[in-house]
């Protein structure tokens, strides 16, 4: 089966083998679908091209007629004015309907691929996971047998359009960041004990890789996962890639993000410091794995 993500930055595919679980094929693209919500609350048109341009590479790279295919859209769809129409000309161009999920589903798929990833990985149950995507950031925590979610409208594409310096970025963040402490502290209290932290989607996943000396080109998602990043490091990254020039920052991080990663990484500050931890678990699985583990339950 098929399962795409269409995010606020980025749209990811995953071709997933449901009867032995496993990855025959992933990619992802930068496609910032968000690119002008913050403007004037549309998505733009060349944002819209960009979809269906990586829908339509997909398409040429798997048989989307013979696997049953699950899409799904987040924040900028959720957002954006002109959401139905957009969804109609992906439709009409590339034959792929996209069902606009709520944070609340979002945060519920994104933890059933993380929770699925850490088992295999060994680690232990308690945790609290943040999703920082383009449009919006989700905070979940879990205890193992119940879960409470929140989704937060900041993300890296929206934040880093709406303010074009890192310290207006960090002003921002900062009269924020009660936001998320207050529902961290109220969802602690009601679950208990939560003992480490998680983190997924494109930042974590980016400066995990950049610890461990590769470039973007390099990526591995398995050797992503489970990667551990202390605040102090996140912000070492990120602190060399601002010294990088334009085509160093390209090779470390790819096309398309070089610009947005600084916002990326403010959030993950603030969310380190509101949940009161000083490292986290990178996990590369997310939404899109989610929605291909669920699917495939829903076919047994």
């Amino acid at each position: 089966m098929i399962a795409i993500d269409l995010g606020s930055n980025t749209i990811r595919l995953i071709h997933f083998e449901c009867s032995t679980q496993t990855i025959l094929f992933e990619e992802s693209i930068i496609v910032k679908s968000a690119d002008g919500i913050a403007i004037n609350g549309n998505i733009s048109s060349s944002a819209l091209t960009r979809v269906i341009e990586a829908i339509k590479l997909f398409q040429s790279k798997i048989d989307f007629h013979k696997e049953s295919v699950v899409a799904v859209t987040t924040q900028a769809l959720r957002e954006a004015k002109n959401s139905k129409d957009v969804l109609v000309a992906i439709k009409r161009a590339t034959g792929v309907a996209f069902q606009v999920i709520s944070g609340d589903e979002e945060a519920r798929l994104t933890l059933k691929a993380v929770d699925f990833r850490l088992n295999q990985l060994g680690f232990r149950k308690g945790f609290m996971l943040v999703d920082i995507g383009g449009g919006s950031t989700e905070i979940i925590l879990s205890d193992g047998n119940d879960f409470l979610a929140k989704s937060f409208p900041v993300g890296i594409v929206t934040l880093s359009q709406k303010y074009t310096s890192q310290e207006a970025m960090e002003t921002y963040l900062d009269d924020y960041k009660n936001n998320f402490i207050d529902f961290i502290h109220s969802a602690k209290e009601k679950l208990g004990c939560i003992e480490f932290f998680v983190a997924t989607a494109g930042t974590p996943t980016t400066l995990a890789n950049m610890k461990l000396g590769r470039s973007a080109a390099e990526y591995n998602a398995q050797d992503v996962n489970g990667v551990s990043i202390t605040l102090d490091e996140a912000l070492l990254q990120l602190e060399k890639l601002l010294r990088m020039d334009q085509a160093q920052k390209i090779r470390a991080v790819g096309v398309g993000r070089e610009d947005i990663i600084t916002a990326g990484v403010l959030i993950l500050k603030q969310l380190y410091e509101a949940g009161g931890f000083s490292e986290c678990i990178v996990i590369d699985d997310g939404l899109r794995e989610g929605v291909a583990l669920e699917a495939c339950e829903e076919k047994l």
